[in-house]
């Protein structure tokens, strides 16, 4: 059973720092993708940053310069480093991971998802 616990989320004044963590546990062999998504009411939700197998950090325009997606192999767990937050970061968080599986006989790959985490940038 795979599952990803995030925590470090909470109520920060613009211009603050969090830091988020998700930490997967279970059967795993590899990890194609971890990243983090942000949820607002009403949107759907976003990629705003992810780390590939490789250590390819990739970041939605508006977080560049502001957030990085450090990780440790050695605890299969990923963070969010959000600095310089503003209001418009705020929403709820979640940490998704990219498995690969079979399907079918065939190669595939399998997405799961934390239960999110609420970042809430007060002006």
């Amino acid at each position: 059973q795979v599952q990803l616990v995030e925590s470090g989320g909470g109520l920060v004044q613009a211009g603050g720092s969090l830091r988020l963590s998700c930490a997967l546990s279970g059967h795993i062999d590899s990890i194609n993708v971890m990243g983090w998504y942000r949820q607002v009411p009403g949107k759907q939700r976003e990629l705003v940053a992810e780390l590939t197998r490789g250590g390819a950090a990739n970041y939605v325009d508006s977080v560049k310069g502001r957030f990085t997606i450090p990780r440790d192999n050695a605890k299969n767990t990923i963070y969010l480093q959000m600095n310089s937050l503003k209001p418009e970061d705020a929403g709820v968080y979640y940490c998704k991971a990219v498995l690969p599986g079979w399907l079918n006989g065939k190669p595939s790959t399998y997405d799961f998802w934390g239960q999110g985490t609420q970042v809430t940038v007060s002006s």
